[in-house]
């Protein structure tokens, strides 16, 4: 079962279009692989920063101890939570 393919095209400057051939001829991927991969490794790396968080030890554990600690009283939450979502009134 085959994924379809979508065409992509795009202009790009000269200078830029020469620095990715010097790379392509050196990777052994043809152009299309090579900035598509590149692509999708961006993509990741956006998708991942919007998910993913990396901090050290002391951090995680600064976060966690907040996220155990009692709530202190918040009566505009309390009235937020104690009133219905307006598609069940």
């Amino acid at each position: 079962m085959g994924t379809a393919s979508k065409v992509i095209n795009f202009r790009a400057p000269a200078d830029k279009q020469d620095l990715i051939d010097r790379a392509v001829q050196i990777s052994g991927v043809n152009r299309t692989e090579f900035i598509l991969d590149a692509a999708c490794d961006k993509a990741r790396e956006v998708l991942a920063d919007q998910t993913q968080f990396n901090v050290s030890a002391e951090q995680l554990q600064r976060f966690n101890a907040l996220l155990d600690a009692p709530l202190e009283d918040n009566p505009a939450l309390r009235r937020l939570l104690s009133t219905p979502a307006p598609w069940e009134r």
